[in-house]
């Protein structure tokens, strides 16, 4: 067991170490870093995550975060209202964001059907997207979500709720590598997948 000198210290470390990808070596190593810096500093920091978490709404449209009732992306009259790409979560609406060739909108299901983890359809964003598809003239969405079994197994899911609708499915071409997540592909490949996306159902075929 670790000793602490101070339990104050130990707390912070204790807490910190709780983040992902933050053992208890790097959460010591952050904590000594933030001892060292000014209050004000410090301060700064901890109102910026306490003020996040309280006020971040999320788009009433597309469930993208926001600092308000409309993202950023859905309350811009530039972009294409009839094309919805369909992902995980806001990671991947930054990843798509950052190669700038898509002009439509979002809807962000909050993560992917997996059984293992207890994520069933019902957990998901699905049934506003099925509403969304039913109420509005979409013209297409596209399933952008990562080429794992979670992934296709979820894809396929919304195809069948969304076959039946006058809207054209595609996916993502194959640029981005199977069992790969958007977030990591680069935006060059990522651009390009988006760009030349294919028909779901021709996707099915293969």
């Amino acid at each position: 067991m670790d000793h602490y000198p101070s339990k104050l210290f130990e707390e912070t470390v204790s807490e910190l170490a709780k983040l992902p990808g933050i053992g208890k070596k790097t959460a010591l190593r952050l904590t000594l870093f933030l001892l060292k810096q000014s209050v004000p500093d410090v301060e700064s920091l901890g109102n910026a995550v306490i003020n996040m978490r309280n006020n971040i709404r999320f788009c009433k449209q597309c469930h993208n975060i926001s600092d308000s009732e409309l993202c950023e992306i859905c309350s811009n009259d530039q972009r294409d209202k009839n094309t919805i790409c369909v992902v995980e979560d806001v990671r991947d609406v930054m990843a798509i964001e950052n190669t700038t060739l898509y002009k439509g909108t979002y809807h962000v299901l909050g993560g992917i059907i997996s059984p293992i983890e207890g994520i069933g359809p019902d957990d998901l964003t699905i049934n506003s997207l099925v509403k969304k598809v039913s109420d509005n003239k979409v013209k297409e969405v596209i399933m952008a979500l990562s080429t794992t079994i979670e992934g296709d197994t979820t894809n396929f899911y919304i195809y069948k709720k969304l076959k039946d609708h006058n809207t054209k499915l595609t996916t993502l071409a194959r640029g981005v590598a199977i069992g790969d997540e958007l977030e990591f592909a680069d935006e060059v490949t990522l651009g390009r997948s988006i760009l030349n996306r294919i028909n779901y159902e021709d996707y099915l075929v293969k």
